[in-house]
């Protein structure tokens, strides 16, 4: 049967550490991009190249450079990657672009391919030849994906995600690719498990690093606060915000609470709206406290270009023994570009 969107993608759920091989079977372990999901379809007769996100839009109006460089692809082809943006002006990914290329159509869209174009991370293929592939174990599809690219000598803005099934080279990967622009962690597969859409059977794992924060806010209550709102100060002495933590623990809730003081009308973030989550323009109801609590942090590499966490951070401890003094000094972000 041939594929055709909407097509619910395969899913990931995330873990702490790379599951045994009891859950999975022989193991592949892949890097994973911070980009958008997306699907990519090409004709089977008549038509068009299509891309379709995580969620089932077609957005390939918004890509017209990635569409125009489909027309080397065979038809009846149906590709699972990642779609991420390069940045010419600052020679790296950046997923801002990526968001200002997903929300342009037109003459806009078309402007924007030049300073800021589209890549496809191809990790796995779904149809070949019109001939759906979901049933066959993910090491033939691989294989069929690797021989697609060598039989087509396929370059940018086509790229053939890295894999390999070697635990230490996927940890090496873990502790320092996750330091190149994009790379965000890896993703685990079972070497014979088919491709089931919709279904959480991959696994991955973000790189997460353990530092310091001040805390410059609250949601919930003084004595009872659910989230904080952190910062860094920077070399002026201003306070930043960086982020937010998950949904705090009822232990460490009562700990906090125990020590946070109201803050005044001085404090530096007074006036300012945070949002729920990074991206959204849902606001958060919180309360100023005065920012002199250190807390540690485990958060991910992820960061905006702004220094700020996209992915809520996990508090793990109140550091009563340091002062914001000791905190690491806020820097928005200048990351290299990838090896």
């Amino acid at each position: 049967m041939t594929l055709r969107p909407p097509v619910e993608p395969m899913l990931a759920q995330a873990v702490e550490s790379v599951p045994g091989p009891g859950v999975l079977g022989e193991l592949a372990f892949e890097q994973k991009f911070d980009g958008y999901r997306a699907l990519l379809f090409t004709p089977t007769g008549a038509g068009r190249p299509l891309v379709q996100t995580r969620r089932g839009r077609l957005i390939q109006d918004r890509f017209p450079d990635l569409t125009a460089a489909a027309e080397q692809l065979p038809d009846g082809l149906v590709l699972d990657g990642e779609l991420v943006v390069w940045d010419r002006d600052t020679g790296e990914l950046s997923f801002e672009g990526l968001q200002r290329r997903t929300a342009a159509r037109g003459h806009t869209a078309r402007e924007l391919a030049g300073p800021l174009p589209a890549f496809f991370i191809a990790f796995d293929i779904l149809q070949q030849d019109g001939r759906e592939l979901l049933h066959y174990p993910y090491r033939q599809r691989r294989l069929r994906l690797e021989a697609l690219f060598d039989a087509h000598g396929l370059k940018a803005p086509w790229t053939l995600c890295p894999m390999t099934t070697d635990l230490i080279k996927a940890q090496k990967w873990l502790e320092s690719w996750t330091d190149v622009s994009g790379v965000e962690g890896i993703v685990v597969k079972g070497m014979n498990h088919p491709y089931r859409t919709g279904y959480r059977g991959w696994y991955k794992l973000r790189r997460r690093d353990t530092t310091e924060a001040v805390i410059g806010a609250v949601t919930g209550t003084l004595t009872r606060p659910r989230f904080l709102l952190l910062g860094r100060h920077d070399p002026h002495g201003h306070l930043h915000s960086i982020g937010r933590t998950a949904p705090l623990r009822p232990e460490a809730a009562r700990l906090i609470g125990g020590n946070l003081t109201a803050a005044g009308l001085e404090h530096p973030w007074t006036g300012m709206r945070f949002t729920s989550a990074w991206g959204s323009r849902d606001l958060l109801e919180v309360t100023l406290v005065r920012p002199e609590l250190v807390a540690e942090i485990s958060a991910d590499t992820t960061v905006d270009r702004g220094g700020v966490h996209r992915h809520p951070v996990r508090f793990k401890r109140l550091r009563l023994d340091a002062t914001v003094e000791d905190v690491p000094p806020f820097r928005a972000p200048g990351r290299a570009a990838p090896g």
